[in-house]
C-alpha cells in the first residue's frame, strides 16, 4: 500500500485550510500586543491545548513509539518530573511574570538586573530556538519524503511557507487556536492507528502482552541502582532522573523559553495561567503513554523485528492503513511539527521586537508601524528557518547534533538566571551574566561533543564571553572570567567529561549558575568592605 491520490488530497486539503483559517483569525489586529499576546483575553483550557502542541514535534510523534518499541515505558519518568517542573514555575516564576505589562520573559531580567542581561538571554533564546527548530523543520521532511515522495527542499519548504503564512498574519491569536485544531489532529491520527494495528493483531490486546511481557516492556518505574553509582548518573531514564531531571527540564522550558512563556503571557490574569501550565502537565503525560503505548503495538505487530526506530511508525503509516487514513496521520505529523514552529516564529518575532529593536530604534512607532514590522520579524525568521533546514544534507550531519546539544546545555543557564532574579536581592548584573556565561561555556565540557561540534561551540561561547568581557565594568569580574576562561579551556583540551545522560544537564547548569551567581555577589561584597 503506497500514498496515493485520495491521501494526498487529504493533506493538500488540510494545508490550504489552515492557512486560510489563520490568516481569517488575524483580520482585526491592530497592534503589536493583539498580535504577540492575543489581546490577552484567550481562554486556559486553550492556551494549554496549545502549550502541548508547541512542545510535541515531529521528533516527538515519530521517535516516542519507536523508543518504546526498542526499550520500554521507562520515559513516562520523566513526564512525571514534567508536571511537577510546571506546578512549582506556576508558583515560582508566573507570579513574578504577572507584576509587569511584560511581552516577553526578559523583560523580566531587565526589570530586576539591567538591559546588558536582558540582550544576552534574548541572545542566547533566538540561537537556541534557532537552531533546535531549523532540526525539526528538517526532521519533519524525513518522514514526509519517505511517504510523500517529495525531497526534503520541497517538504521543507511547503512546510514553512504555510507556517509563515499562518504565523504572520494571524499572530498569537492564530498560533493558539490552530494548536488546538492541530493537537486533536495528531491525537486523533495517533489513536486511530493505534486502534487499527491492534484490530489487526491475532488476538487484540493478548498479543500484545504476549510479545511485551517477556522482555519486560511494560516497566514504568526503573531505579538505576543495580549497576552502582558510577553507572546510576550515565542512564537515562531512572527514577531520580526522571522526576528531578524532568522538573528541571520542564521548569527551563515552560518558565525562561519565550516559546511558552508568550502563551502563558497571554492569559487574562495569572490564576488562568497557572491552570494552563499545570494542566497541561497532566495532558502531557496522557500524550506520551498513548505514544509509548502505540510503540508497543508495533513492537507486537512487527513481531520485534530490528529496525530503525523513527521509521518504525512511518513504515506502518505507508503500509498498514487504509486510503485516507494514512492521509489523515501525515497531516498529523504536518500538524505536530507546524504548531512547534508556528510558535517559535512568534517568540522569536517577539524578542526581535520587544527585547531588541523597540527599546532602541521603536520607542515613537506608531501602533500600525509596530504590527507591520513584527510580522516582519515573523517573516525574515521564517526565512532563515527554511534556509537553515536546506542545508542539511542527512540524518548524520553534525550541524543536526550540533542544534540539539545547544538545545540540551543552555536551559540550565538561563533557569538558574531567572531564580538569582526571583529568589535572591543581593545579586547584582554583572554576577548574573558572568555566572550565566560560565555555565553555558562549562557545559560545553559536560555534554562530551567532540569534533567540529565541540570546536563550533568552543569558538561561539568565547566571542560571546569577549563580548561580555567588554561590557563588563568591574575589574574584579573581568579577573574572574579571565580565570574561569582559562579553565574550562584547559577542561576541554585535555580531559575526558564523565558519561552523563542528558536529563540531568538542565539541573547541573542550574546548580552552577544559581550557586555561582550567589558566590560572586558575596566575594564582590567582602572586597568592597
Amino acid at each position: 500500500m503506497s500514498f496515493g491520490t485520495l491521501d494526498m488530497s487529504v493533506l493538500i486539503i488540510y494545508l490550504v485550510l489552515i492557512t486560510a483559517f489563520g490568516a481569517y483569525i488575524g483580520r482585526k489586529q491592530t497592534n503589536a500586543r493583539d498580535y504577540f499576546l492575543g489581546g490577552k483575553d484567550l481562554p486556559w483550557g486553550a492556551i494549554s491545548f496549545s502549550i502541548v502542541a508547541a512542545e510535541t514535534s515531529t521528533l516527538t510523534f515519530i521517535s516516542i513509539p519507536g523508543l518504546a518499541y526498542i526499550t520500554n515505558l521507562n520515559f513516562l519518568q520523566i513526564t512525571i518530573g514534567y508536571l511537577i517542573g510546571r506546578t512549582i514555575i506556576s508558583f515560582v516564576l508566573l507570579p513574578a511574570y504577572a507584576k509587569g505589562e511584560l511581552s516577553t520573559a526578559y523583560e523580566m531580567l531587565e526589570n530586576r538586573f539591567g538591559g546588558r542581561l536582558r540582550n544576552f538571554a534574548t541572545l542566547v533564546f533566538q540561537f537556541t530556538r534557532l537552531l533546535a527548530d531549523g532540526v525539526r523543520l528538517f526532521a519533519t521532511a524525513i518522514p514526509l519524503s519517505l511517504i510523500t515522495g517529495w525531497n526534503y527542499p520541497v517538504s521543507i519548504a511547503v512546510i514553512g511557507i504555510v507556517t509563515v503564512v499562518y504565523t504572520c498574519f494571524g499572530g498569537m491569536r492564530a498560533v493558539v487556536w490552530l494548536d488546538v485544531i492541530q493537537m486533536s489532529i495528531y491525537i486523533g491520527g495517533a489513536v486511530i492507528a493505534g486502534y487499527f494495528i491492534i484490530k489487526n493483531l491475532p488476538a487484540g490486546w493478548d498479543s500484545v502482552v504476549a510479545a511485551a511481557s517477556p522482555g519486560n516492556k511494560f516497566q514504568i518505574i526503573n531505579l538505576g541502582f543495580e549497576n552502582g553509582i558510577k553507572n546510576f548518573f550515565s542512564i537515562n531514564y531512572t527514577l531520580i532522573s526522571g522526576l528531578l531531571g524532568g522538573a528541571f527540564l520542564s521548569m527551563a522550558s515552560h518558565g525562561t523559553d519565550q516559546l511558552i512563556v508568550q502563551k502563558l503571557l497571554s492569559c487574562r490574569d495569572l490564576k488562568s495561567g497557572q491552570k494552563a501550565l499545570i494542566t497541561s502537565g497532566f495532558l502531557v503525560i496522557i500524550q506520551f503513554a498513548l505514544f509509548l503505548m502505540i510503540g508497543l503495538f508495533l513492537y507486537a505487530h512487527y513481531q520485534g523485528i530490528k529496525q530503525r526506530p523513527d521509521e518504525i511508525f512511518p513504515r506502518y503509516i505507508v503500509e498498514g492503513l487504509p486510503p485516507g487514513i494514512s492521509g489523515l496521520i501525515i497531516a498529523g505529523i504536518f500538524a505536530a511539527a507546524i504548531s512547534t514552529l508556528s510558535a517559535s516564529l512568534n517568540a522569536l518575532a517577539s524578542t526581535s521586537m520587544n527585547d531588541l529593536y523597540k527599546p532602541k530604534f521603536g520607542k515613537d512607532n506608531s501602533a500600525k508601524k509596530d504590527l507591520m514590522i513584527s510580522r516582519l520579524f515573523t517573516a525574515l525568521w521564517g526565512l532563515v528557518f527554511i534556509i537553515g533546514a536546506m542545508f542539511f544534507k542527512d540524518k548524520e550531519n553534525p550541524v543536526v547534533e550540533l542544534g540539539l546539544a545547544i538545545a540540551s546545555f543552555t536551559y540550565g543557564g538561563m533557569l538558574g538566571t531567572f531564580f538569582l532574579g526571583v529568589l535572591t536581592k543581593k545579586v547584582q548584573e554583572e554576577n548574573v551574566l558572568l555566572a550565566m556565561w560560565v555555565t553555558i561555556f562549562f557545559m560545553t565540557w559536560v555534554i562530551g561533543v567532540d569534533g567540529i561540534i565541540l570546536r563550533v561551540l568552543t569558538i561561539i561561547n568565547l566571542l560571546a564571553g569577549f563580548r561580555i568581557f567588554l561590557q563588563l565594568q568591574d575589574k574584579f569580574h573581568r579577573v574572574f572570567q579571565t580565570i574561569f576562561t582559562i579553565l574550562i579551556l584547559f577542561l576541554i583540551l585535555n580531559i575526558k567529561p564523565f558519561v552523563i545522560s542528558w536529563p540531568w544537564y538542565v539541573f547541573i547548569g542550574t546548580v552552577i549558575t544559581f550557586g555561582l551567581g550567589n558566590v560572586l555577589a558575596k566575594l564582590q561584597q567582602l572586597i568592597r568592605e
